[in-house]
């Protein structure tokens, strides 16, 4: 294990990551895919205080102190995904403890008001005529803010964040399914998306195992997919930023194969917003989804 002692401006943190023995076990193809199982090799490395902030704007970002942990991803030679094993084994305490702390407003001023109220005006414009007909769930929606938000304007919304008070999942199942700016935080993309397809409404006929079918919910989700040139620029990437806790970043190809594990096709809007779905539900109907 690598463990030291560095700081922030705000505060002292302790970071203790797997450290690879031999060169063989950082670059060797023996680390599976985490979404389609083929072999992955290795892709870059940064130190683990690089964050968003310091290439969105090159020159003049929030660049910290370099606090001499390496962070290694690795890339799926089959579906693109590129990911990191080194928090793998963390539990949320320490994620809570080493990134989503005190200091996390340096590198994400955005996540505490202007982001979530940003996406519940998009949630409350998309869906403004099924306000009364659908129940909403924010998937790692932090402090409630968006469904705050939207039961402000007529909606039935709930929050589920394990890293918040909102820690515990809530019973029944949902029309809509909103999960901003969560996929990329998350080291287990399969569970992850296992545990909302869980929640997502059903039709009636349906029986306990979610297939295309009988998937009446959708997922409203937003994660940057890689750029065309991701061979290129590597983890140079502004948003391959472990301080802000980015370890997996997804290409189109790699939501594709994640979210067709449970029957769900992926449709984008852009490269940030992509909806997840089986059939189209009437709510969402005036999207022109793909059928």
């Amino acid at each position: 294990m690598v463990t030291l002692l560095h700081f922030t401006q705000s505060m002292p943190l302790t970071i203790s990551l797997p450290a690879p023995e031999t060169k063989e076990a950082v670059g060797g193809r023996g680390f599976s895919c985490k979404i389609c199982g083929d072999s992955s090799e290795l892709f870059g490395v940064v130190d683990f205080h690089k964050n968003c902030l310091e290439g969105q704007v090159p020159g003049h970002g929030r660049r910290l102190p370099l606090s001499g942990v390496p962070v290694y991803y690795r890339r799926c030679l089959d579906c693109g995904f590129v990911f990191t094993e080194a928090f793998d084994v963390w539990s949320l305490h320490e994620f809570q403890q080493q990134i989503y702390n005190e200091g996390y407003m340096e590198v994400d001023p955005d996540y505490l008001a202007a982001r979530p109220t940003h996406n519940a005006r998009l949630v409350a414009e998309t869906f403004a005529g099924s306000r009364d007909r659908i129940r909403i769930l924010d998937f790692g929606g932090g402090s409630g803010l968006l469904a705050e938000r939207l039961r402000a304007g007529g909606f039935r919304a709930e929050t589920y964040d394990p890293f918040s008070s909102f820690c515990e999942l809530p019973d029944g199942s949902f029309d809509l399914i909103t999960c901003f700016e969560v996929l990329e935080h998350l080291p287990w993309p399969r569970e992850t998306v296992a545990a909302m397809v869980s929640l997502l409404k059903r039709s009636p006929d349906s029986g306990e195992v979610a297939t295309e079918p009988s998937l009446a919910g959708v997922i409203l989700f937003s994660t940057l997919v890689q750029p065309a040139d991701i061979e290129r620029v590597g983890v140079s990437w502004w948003y391959a930023a472990p301080r802000n806790g980015h370890i997996s970043l997804y290409s189109r190809a790699a939501l594709t194969r994640l979210f067709g594990q449970f029957g769900l096709r992926v449709h984008s809007f852009n490269e940030v917003l992509h909806m997840a779905y089986g059939r189209v539900p009437e709510f969402a109907r005036r999207l022109n989804l793909p059928e």
